[in-house]
C-alpha cells in the first residue's frame, strides 16, 4: 500500500511539468501595489495550512495603491521554481475590492485552469527533498477589463496582463517539504 501511494506522489509530482504552465515569466508592468499578508511575510515561509499538505486553502490577502484608472485586478499565484507552475489565477476582481478573504474569491471574479489542471487554488507542493521553492503572488491593476474566462490559459492570461497592465504588486512566500 505505501508503495502505491508514493507511486501516486510521484505521478502527481510529475504532473507540475503540465501544458499549463506559462511560457513566460509573470510580466513587469508600470506603479507598484503593495500586497501583503496576514499569514506570511515578504520572502517568509508559507504555512502549512495553505499547502497540499494542510487544508489546501488560499491565504488572505490585501493591497493599497491600486491606481484611479484600473477597470479590473488580476491575481496570479506561481512557482518560478518549477518552471511557472501557475497554482492560481483570478480574474475580473472590481478595482474597489481591497482584500480576498481566506479560501475566497471577490464576488464576480473568475478563477482560471491551473497547472494541476483544476480551477481554483492548488496550493504550494513542492517535490520532497528540494530546496524550498518560492512562491509568488502578483497582483495586476489593469486599464481595461481583459475579457477572458474560466477556460483562459496562462499563456492568454499573461498576455493580457502585459497589454492592459497600469500597476504591480508581488508577494513572495516560501515553502519546502
Amino acid at each position: 500500500m505505501r508503495r502505491l501511494l508514493l507511486l501516486a506522489a510521484a505521478t502527481l509530482l510529475a504532473g507540475c511539468g503540465g501544458d499549463d504552465k506559462a511560457d513566460e515569466p509573470l510580466p513587469e508592468v508600470g506603479a507598484k501595489l503593495r500586497l501583503e499578508s496576514p499569514a506570511f511575510h515578504q520572502g517568509g515561509d508559507i504555512p502549512t495550512k495553505f499547502s497540499c499538505e494542510g487544508a489546501d486553502v488560499s491565504p488572505a490577502l490585501s493591497w493599497r495603491g491600486v491606481p484611479s484608472g484600473a477597470r479590473e485586478l488580476a491575481l496570479v499565484m506561481e512557482d518560478p521554481d518549477a518552471d511557472g507552475f501557475v497554482h492560481w489565477t483570478v480574474l475580473g476582481i472590481a478595482p474597489r475590492i481591497t482584500r480576498v478573504r481566506e479560501g475566497r474569491i471577490p464576488i464576480g471574479a473568475v478563477e482560471t485552469v491551473n497547472s494541476f489542471g483544476d480551477r481554483g487554488w492548488g496550493g504550494p507542493c513542492p517535490p520532497g527533498g528540494d530546496e524550498p521553492h518560492r512562491y509568488v503572488f502578483a497582483l495586476y491593476a489593469l486599464k481595461r477589463e481583459l475579457g477572458l474566462g474560466r477556460d483562459a490559459s496562462p499563456d492568454e492570461v499573461r498576455t493580457g496582463l502585459a497589454d492592459a497592465g497600469l500597476a504591480r504588486g508581488t508577494l513572495t512566500g516560501r515553502l519546502g517539504r
